[in-house]
């Protein structure tokens, strides 16, 4: 039996790692198979048009709470349509009309289909190089998320800081990624999400977040996945006084630990590892190795002296 002969059940869960060899959207989402090449590009052209264009409209009309109404049921859709398998708990840490600063472990483009799942209207903080995307970019602008760029250090967390002030009046909770890449569950958690919360005085609600890698593992492959497992569980909120009241150094490093702790405690899908001889050593990007993995954090400086050393010696 060929390949276009075996049920899609088959075709969803098998694992042809780098054979991404139907192309769509230039070549940055691949599929394995002519079967699911052709059963994406419908649902590629349904989903990914009307829901994000409505959320648009209503996002430049100001209606916020229709467009995050419209981003929560697009990504409801769109876990049905990929067959994901979301596993969801801790829902009952969540207080009904609070607003949080969501601090969320972070793998790739799908863990927003898993926080958009949360009963929260939710606003993202966001690299400046993806409002530069030919149809991200726009709908990032017009549904109000928030640029930074990690790199440029204070004078992005000044902004950030102007931005979510406005927000507030929303009642909407902020969502950061404070590892500020897709590496891997090794990256370093950085205080800007912690030194917010306190400027803002407001709750962290931590998420731990594993498995959304394998739906689409872009920039490091084009492969998209059906029916993966993505695991994402809340942990109980950090309220307003002790945010307030602590180091946010030492709240980065316990909210740190107690996530990893989760994303590692085999419960949960596995989490995406840094494999800097597969993935390349991001040199340019501001990320840092978490302590508590002592052999990759060493691997990394040795690469970055060598490359200091390169620079100031060229051959």
């Amino acid at each position: 039996m060929d390949e276009r002969q075996r049920p899609l059940a088959v075709l969803f869960t098998q694992e042809r790692k780098g054979a991404a060899r139907y192309l769509l959207a230039r070549g940055t989402i691949g599929l394995p198979s002519l079967p699911l090449y052709l059963r994406t590009v419908p649902g590629a052209a349904l989903l990914c048009v009307a829901p994000p264009l409505l959320a648009r409209l209503l996002g430049r009309l100001g209606w916020r709470r229709a467009m995050h109404r419209v981003e929560r049921s697009w990504a409801r859709a769109v876990r049905r349509y990929l067959r994901l398998r979301l596993d969801l708990e801790g829902l009952e840490h969540i207080e009904s009309g609070r607003s949080y600063v969501v601090v969320s472990l972070h793998e790739g483009f799908a863990d927003i289909l898993a926080l958009l799942h949360l009963p929260l209207d939710l606003r993202f903080v966001a690299r400046d190089e993806l409002f530069g995307w030919r149809f991200l970019g726009p709908y990032l602008r017009d549904t109000g998320q928030i640029e930074i760029c990690p790199e440029r250090g204070l004078w992005s967390f000044r902004r950030l800081l102007r931005e979510t002030s406005r927000m507030l009046a929303e009642d909407e909770s902020l969502v950061i990624f404070p590892q500020g890449s897709i590496l891997g569950i090794e990256t370093a958690f950085l205080s800007g999400a912690f030194v917010l919360a306190r400027a803002l005085r407001r709750p962290i609600l931590p998420v731990a977040l594993t498995g959304s890698h394998r739906v689409w593992e872009y920039p490091y492959t084009p492969l998209l996945r059906y029916g993966q497992r993505i695991s994402l569980r809340v942990l109980p909120p950090i309220p307003v006084e002790l945010v307030t009241s602590c180091d946010p150094q030492e709240l980065r490093d316990t909210v740190q630990q107690q996530l990893k702790a989760e994303a590692l405690s085999g419960t949960m899908a596995p989490p995406r590892r840094f494999v800097p001889t597969r993935d390349g050593y991001w040199d340019g990007y501001a990320y840092a190795i978490d302590p508590a993995f002592p052999e990759l954090a060493a691997d990394i400086e040795r690469h970055r002296r060598q490359e200091t050393t390169d620079r100031q010696h060229p051959s």
